[in-house]
Protein backbone atom coordinates (compact mmCIF):
# COMPACT_ATOMS: atom_id res chain seq x y z
CA UNK A 1 0.00 0.00 0.00
CA UNK A 2 1.39 3.58 -0.67
CA UNK A 3 0.59 6.01 1.38
CA UNK A 4 1.14 9.92 -0.47
CA UNK A 5 2.92 12.18 2.58
CA UNK A 6 3.34 15.55 2.17
CA UNK A 7 5.70 15.94 -0.72
CA UNK A 8 4.65 14.60 -3.94
CA UNK A 9 7.49 13.04 -5.19
CA UNK A 10 7.93 10.98 -2.67
CA UNK A 11 5.67 8.00 -1.24
CA UNK A 12 6.05 5.37 1.76
CA UNK A 13 4.88 1.87 1.77
CA UNK A 14 3.30 0.22 4.37
CA UNK A 15 2.59 -3.56 5.35
CA UNK A 16 0.55 -4.88 6.85
CA UNK A 17 0.96 -7.96 8.95
CA UNK A 18 -1.33 -10.81 9.61
CA UNK A 19 -0.60 -12.25 13.05
CA UNK A 20 -2.77 -15.02 13.06
CA UNK A 21 -1.11 -16.32 9.57
CA UNK A 22 0.81 -19.14 10.98
CA UNK A 23 -1.59 -20.26 13.49
CA UNK A 24 -3.99 -20.71 10.61
CA UNK A 25 -1.14 -22.55 8.33
CA UNK A 26 -0.16 -24.89 11.50
CA UNK A 27 -3.67 -25.60 12.57
CA UNK A 28 -4.39 -26.43 9.13
CA UNK A 29 -2.02 -28.94 8.84
CA UNK A 30 -3.54 -30.77 11.89
CA UNK A 31 -7.35 -30.16 11.25
CA UNK A 32 -7.90 -32.95 8.13
CA UNK A 33 -7.55 -36.20 10.65
CA UNK A 34 -10.55 -35.23 13.41
CA UNK A 35 -11.14 -37.77 15.93
CA UNK A 36 -14.04 -39.34 16.31
CA UNK A 37 -15.99 -41.68 17.94
CA UNK A 38 -17.62 -45.21 16.70
CA UNK A 39 -20.67 -44.84 18.58
CA UNK A 40 -21.53 -43.04 22.13
CA UNK A 41 -23.28 -45.92 23.73
CA UNK A 42 -21.56 -46.99 26.85
CA UNK A 43 -19.05 -43.66 26.73
CA UNK A 44 -17.87 -40.62 28.75
CA UNK A 45 -19.12 -37.87 27.87
CA UNK A 46 -18.02 -34.62 29.24
CA UNK A 47 -20.40 -31.92 28.86
CA UNK A 48 -18.55 -28.79 29.13
CA UNK A 49 -20.39 -25.53 30.30
CA UNK A 50 -19.17 -21.93 29.94
CA UNK A 51 -21.16 -20.38 32.99
CA UNK A 52 -23.71 -18.42 30.35
CA UNK A 53 -27.03 -18.30 31.97
CA UNK A 54 -29.28 -21.84 31.31
CA UNK A 55 -25.84 -23.16 29.79
CA UNK A 56 -25.54 -25.95 32.35
CA UNK A 57 -29.44 -26.45 32.14
CA UNK A 58 -29.10 -26.96 28.46
CA UNK A 59 -25.86 -29.54 28.53
CA UNK A 60 -27.63 -31.76 30.94
CA UNK A 61 -30.29 -31.68 29.04
CA UNK A 62 -29.13 -32.80 25.77
CA UNK A 63 -26.72 -35.21 28.04
CA UNK A 64 -29.90 -36.59 29.71
CA UNK A 65 -30.95 -37.23 26.21
CA UNK A 66 -27.69 -38.69 25.28
CA UNK A 67 -28.03 -41.48 28.26
CA UNK A 68 -31.79 -42.06 27.67
CA UNK A 69 -32.00 -42.47 23.53
CA UNK A 70 -28.10 -43.35 22.55
CA UNK A 71 -26.94 -45.46 25.31
CA UNK A 72 -24.14 -43.00 27.06
CA UNK A 73 -22.67 -44.68 29.70
CA UNK A 74 -21.42 -41.17 32.04
CA UNK A 75 -22.18 -38.04 31.93
CA UNK A 76 -18.81 -35.93 33.43
CA UNK A 77 -19.78 -32.16 34.13
CA UNK A 78 -17.20 -29.75 33.58
CA UNK A 79 -17.27 -25.56 34.13
CA UNK A 80 -15.15 -23.27 32.03
CA UNK A 81 -15.43 -20.41 34.87
CA UNK A 82 -14.33 -17.85 32.14
CA UNK A 83 -16.54 -18.13 29.15
CA UNK A 84 -14.81 -15.96 26.62
CA UNK A 85 -10.98 -16.99 27.51
CA UNK A 86 -9.20 -20.61 26.26
CA UNK A 87 -9.04 -23.84 28.03
CA UNK A 88 -6.12 -24.33 30.16
CA UNK A 89 -3.67 -26.64 29.43
CA UNK A 90 -4.97 -28.14 32.45
CA UNK A 91 -8.25 -28.13 31.45
CA UNK A 92 -7.60 -30.00 28.60
CA UNK A 93 -5.67 -32.58 30.15
CA UNK A 94 -8.78 -33.28 32.80
CA UNK A 95 -10.71 -33.23 29.92
CA UNK A 96 -8.36 -35.82 28.29
CA UNK A 97 -8.46 -37.51 31.28
CA UNK A 98 -11.93 -37.97 32.29
CA UNK A 99 -13.96 -38.44 29.32
CA UNK A 100 -13.80 -40.26 25.56
CA UNK A 101 -15.82 -36.97 23.64
CA UNK A 102 -17.04 -34.17 24.82
CA UNK A 103 -20.06 -31.80 24.08
CA UNK A 104 -19.10 -28.20 24.55
CA UNK A 105 -21.79 -25.09 25.41
CA UNK A 106 -23.69 -22.51 24.72
CA UNK A 107 -22.24 -19.86 22.71
CA UNK A 108 -24.75 -17.42 22.90
CA UNK A 109 -23.01 -13.90 22.26
CA UNK A 110 -20.04 -13.34 19.71
CA UNK A 111 -16.96 -13.96 22.79
CA UNK A 112 -18.47 -17.29 24.16
CA UNK A 113 -18.81 -18.34 20.98
CA UNK A 114 -16.02 -17.95 19.40
CA UNK A 115 -14.10 -19.63 22.44
CA UNK A 116 -16.47 -22.60 22.28
CA UNK A 117 -14.82 -22.86 19.22
CA UNK A 118 -11.35 -22.46 19.37
CA UNK A 119 -11.86 -24.91 22.68
CA UNK A 120 -13.66 -27.40 20.44
CA UNK A 121 -10.86 -27.54 17.56
CA UNK A 122 -8.20 -27.28 20.09
CA UNK A 123 -9.60 -30.98 21.78
CA UNK A 124 -9.86 -32.01 18.35
CA UNK A 125 -6.58 -31.28 18.00
CA UNK A 126 -5.23 -33.17 21.27
CA UNK A 127 -7.34 -36.04 20.20
CA UNK A 128 -10.34 -35.52 22.07
CA UNK A 129 -13.76 -35.84 19.81
CA UNK A 130 -15.95 -32.99 20.45
CA UNK A 131 -19.17 -31.48 19.62
CA UNK A 132 -19.60 -27.68 19.66
CA UNK A 133 -23.12 -26.59 20.29
CA UNK A 134 -23.62 -21.94 20.09
CA UNK A 135 -27.02 -20.28 18.76
CA UNK A 136 -27.98 -19.16 15.37
CA UNK A 137 -27.63 -15.59 16.03
CA UNK A 138 -23.44 -16.03 16.50
CA UNK A 139 -22.95 -18.53 13.80
CA UNK A 140 -21.18 -16.32 11.70
CA UNK A 141 -19.04 -15.44 14.23
CA UNK A 142 -18.28 -19.18 15.26
CA UNK A 143 -17.53 -19.62 11.57
CA UNK A 144 -15.06 -16.54 11.68
CA UNK A 145 -13.05 -17.92 14.29
CA UNK A 146 -13.23 -21.64 12.86
CA UNK A 147 -11.47 -19.81 10.37
CA UNK A 148 -9.09 -18.49 11.83
CA UNK A 149 -8.25 -21.83 13.66
CA UNK A 150 -7.41 -23.21 10.51
CA UNK A 151 -10.38 -25.38 10.43
CA UNK A 152 -13.14 -23.34 8.53
CA UNK A 153 -14.76 -26.49 8.22
CA UNK A 154 -15.29 -27.32 11.79
CA UNK A 155 -18.80 -28.74 11.89
CA UNK A 156 -20.30 -26.80 15.18
CA UNK A 157 -24.43 -26.46 16.13
CA UNK A 158 -26.49 -24.01 16.37
CA UNK A 159 -29.63 -24.22 18.25
CA UNK A 160 -32.37 -21.42 18.92
CA UNK A 161 -31.29 -17.63 20.14
CA UNK A 162 -31.19 -17.35 23.37
CA UNK A 163 -30.79 -19.40 25.69
CA UNK A 164 -30.94 -17.23 28.49
CA UNK A 165 -34.45 -16.54 29.04
CA UNK A 166 -35.98 -20.38 28.73
CA UNK A 167 -37.57 -22.25 30.99
CA UNK A 168 -37.52 -25.99 31.61
CA UNK A 169 -39.75 -27.11 28.98
CA UNK A 170 -38.19 -25.05 26.35
CA UNK A 171 -34.52 -26.07 27.17
CA UNK A 172 -35.90 -29.61 26.95
CA UNK A 173 -37.10 -29.13 23.54
CA UNK A 174 -33.90 -27.53 22.58
CA UNK A 175 -31.89 -30.14 23.66
CA UNK A 176 -34.11 -32.99 22.09
CA UNK A 177 -34.10 -30.88 18.46
CA UNK A 178 -29.49 -31.16 19.28
CA UNK A 179 -28.96 -34.45 20.54
CA UNK A 180 -28.81 -36.22 17.29
CA UNK A 181 -26.42 -33.42 15.95
CA UNK A 182 -24.16 -33.98 18.67
CA UNK A 183 -23.80 -37.70 18.06
CA UNK A 184 -23.08 -37.06 14.30
CA UNK A 185 -20.60 -34.21 15.13
CA UNK A 186 -19.08 -37.58 17.56
CA UNK A 187 -19.15 -39.83 15.17
CA UNK A 188 -17.71 -37.54 12.32
CA UNK A 189 -20.79 -37.89 10.24
CA UNK A 190 -20.77 -34.24 9.69
CA UNK A 191 -17.48 -34.10 8.09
Amino acid sequence: MSIPTNDRSKTMTTTIIDPTASARRAAASTASASPTVSEVNGLRIGLLENTKRNAAQVLDAVGDVLVAQHGVGALVRRTKPQFSMPLTDEQVEDLLASCDAVVIGVGDCGSCSAAAVADGIALQQAGLPTAVICTEAFAQTSRAMAAVKGDADFPFLTIEHPIANLGPADIAARAAGVAGGVVRSLTGETR
